[in-house]
C-alpha cells in the first residue's frame, strides 16, 4: 500500500442474503460511511444479482460503490440465467468481479472467458476486478509465479488500464479456510504480479493499479496484510458479510 495508490475494501457477499439481510447490512455500511469524518480508503460490495436494486438504493449517496459478482460477454440474447454488463450499469453497478476461482471451478471457466467477461465490462465503462490465484496442488508443486503469470497474460485485456482493472489474487486455498500465507509470501506475490502487469501494460499502469488481496482476511489480520508495499486492499469474502468486521478491516486501513 502506497500514498500514489488509494485502498479498496471490497465485499463479496457470494450467494448469501435476503432482501431483509441485504438491506440491513448495507445500511449499517453506509451508515458508518455517512459517520465518518473522513476514510482513507474506497468501499466496494457486491451482493448476489438478486439485491443488487435494494442494496444500491441503501447505499446511494454514502460513497460506497456497488458491484456484482460475474456477468456474461454478450450484451444481450438467448443466455438464459445469464447477466450483461450493460444490464448491470442499468442497474446502477459500477464494479463486476470476473474470474473468481468459484467461478473457475464450480463453472470451468478458463483465462480466455475471464478475458472477454472483462472486455465486456470495460466496453459499458465498469470496472473489472479480475481474479486470479494457484490451488493448494500447485502451490505445493512450486508453481504459484508460473500460474499467476498464466492468468495474467490470460485473463486480462490488453487495453486494461489502472483506472477500469482492479486485479485480486486469491489463493484458492487460503479462501474461506482461515488459512493465509506468510507475510512474506504475500508481498513476493502481489510484488510479482505487479512486475506481470508491468510487462503486459507497461509500468505506468502498473504502478497505478490496485491490486487486492484475497484469501482469509479478517479484523485480526487486515493491520498486518494491508500496509505490505504492494497490497493495495482486499477482496473479502465471509468476513464482509457482518458489518463490524468489514468496518473493521476497512479500519486497519
Amino acid at each position: 500500500m502506497t500514498a500514489t495508490r488509494r485502498p479498496l475494501i471490497a465485499g463479496n457477499w457470494k450467494m448469501n442474503g435476503l432482501t431483509k439481510d441485504g438491506q440491513t447490512l448495507a445500511e449499517g455500511l453506509a451508515a458508518k460511511m455517512k459517520g465518518a469524518d473522513t476514510v482513507a480508503f474506497d468501499m466496494l460490495v457486491s451482493p448476489p444479482f438478486t439485491l443488487i436494486g435494494a442494496v444500491g438504493t441503501a447505499i446511494a449517496g454514502s460513497g460506497i460503490a456497488l458491484g456484482a459478482q460475474d456477468c456474461h460477454t454478450a450484451e444481450k440474447g438467448a443466455h438464459t440465467g445469464d447477466i450483461s454488463a450493460v444490464m448491470l450499469k442499468d442497474a446502477g453497478c459500477s464494479h463486476v468481479i470476473v474470474g473468481h476461482s468459484e467461478r473457475r471451478t464450480d463453472h470451468g471457466e478458463t483465462d480466455a472467458l475471464v478475458l472477454a467477461k472483462a472486455e465486456a465490462a470495460h466496453a459499458q465503462g465498469l470496472i473489472a476486478v479480475v481474479c486470479i490465484g494457484e490451488t493448494e496442488a500447485e502451490r505445493d508443486a512450486g508453481k504459484t509465479l508460473d500460474v499467476n503469470a498464466a492468468q495474467i497474460a490470460g485473463s486480462v485485456p490488453a487495453g486494461a488500464t489502472a483506472a477500469n482493472t482492479v486485479v485480486a489474487y486469491e489463493p484458492v486455498w487460503a479462501i474461506g479456510t482461515g488459512r493465509t500465507p506468510t507475510l512474506d509470501e504475500i508481498q513476493e506475490v502481489h510484488a510479482f504480479i505487479r512486475g506481470e502487469v508491468a510487462r503486459k501494460l507497461g509500468q505506468n499502469e502498473a504502478d497505478g493499479m490496485r491490486l487486492l488481496y484475497g484469501g482469509s482476511m479478517k479484523p485480526g489480520n487486515a493491520g498486518e496484510i494491508l500496509p505490505l508495499a504492494d497490497v493495495d486492499g482486499g477482496l473479502i469474502g465471509g468476513a464482509s458479510l457482518t458489518i463490524e468486521d468489514f468496518w473493521g478491516i476497512a479500519s486497519a486501513v
